[in-house]
């Protein structure tokens, strides 16, 4: 599922984030949005998502402009995760895996063999089958990561936007959410955004790149020419440097010593 941005503005307050962003994202592809707090990674993706409007600019989704797409059937369509997930009451993982299968429910909304089936199917691909009895009250914070996560895939939707999926994980864990995702990408041709702080994940796992500055410059492409040492150093404010071990690249501080 294909997502066009046209002359996208993001302003918070009277700071313009983004001025003026065209972009299309095909089917297939994995995109990571990067950039220093503030510069605009969740209201992006909140706009991506269609729970906010940009100052200026439009979204479509399939050529569709987003706005006019039905509640259920952009539900469908598109899944969304949020940075942070508050849970009001007990329930099981299994449980709170399936409510991300409500836009397919009918008749009375109880979930079919086919809903509980992808719950589980989710839940094994993050390693959390034996996790589908726990209460997730009772999980860490890097434990109902993977659950979100879980529910997120678990919704089968064309479109994944994902707020900071690797928050709260480990680095074994954060690398299987990122093969998860491009599995997702390359099997199921999904759409996959996410924003993310770790540079060098996003250019092992991402095929394409967004750096914002949060002063409205915005550079979009493939990731190994969006996450460079120069853009990345403006973007961010501080010098980095690529470093080179064999076919193994990483961006690193560039620190002096006194």
């Amino acid at each position: 599922m294909s997502l066009h941005l046209d002359g996208i503005v993001l302003r918070a307050g009277a700071r313009t984030l983004i001025d003026g962003l065209t972009q299309t994202i095909a089917s297939g592809e994995v995109w990571c949005i990067a950039g220093p707090n503030g510069a605009g990674k969740t209201t992006l993706i909140n706009v991506l998502a269609g729970l906010s409007r940009p100052a200026s600019g439009g979204v479509s989704l399939d050529g569709r402009a987003l706005a006019s797409w039905r509640a259920g059937d952009l539900a469908r369509a598109r899944a969304l995760m949020p940075q942070a997930t508050h849970d009001a009451f007990s329930a099981t993982v299994l449980d709170t895996v399936l409510l991300n299968r409500f836009p397919y429910l009918t008749g009375w909304g109880w979930e079919s063999d086919d809903d509980r089936t992808a719950a589980r199917a989710a839940l094994d691909a993050l390693g959390l089958a034996s996790f589908a009895s726990r209460d997730v009250l009772t999980l860490s914070g890097g434990e109902r990561q993977r659950v979100a996560l879980a529910a997120t895939l678990c919704q089968n939707a064309p479109l994944l936007l994902l707020d900071e999926p690797l928050a709260h994980l480990d680095l074994h864990h954060q690398i299987d959410c990122l093969h998860a995702l491009r599995h997702a990408a390359q099997e199921h041709k999904h759409t996959v955004i996410f924003s993310c702080h770790d540079l060098n994940l996003a250019r092992h796992f991402a095929t394409h790149a967004l750096l914002l500055d949060g002063k409205g410059s915005a550079c979009a492409g493939l990731v190994a020419d969006v996450l460079t040492p120069e853009r990345a150093s403006a973007a961010f404010g501080y010098p980095l440097a690529l470093i080179r071990d064999g076919e193994h690249e990483a961006l690193v501080p560039s620190i002096h010593r006194p």
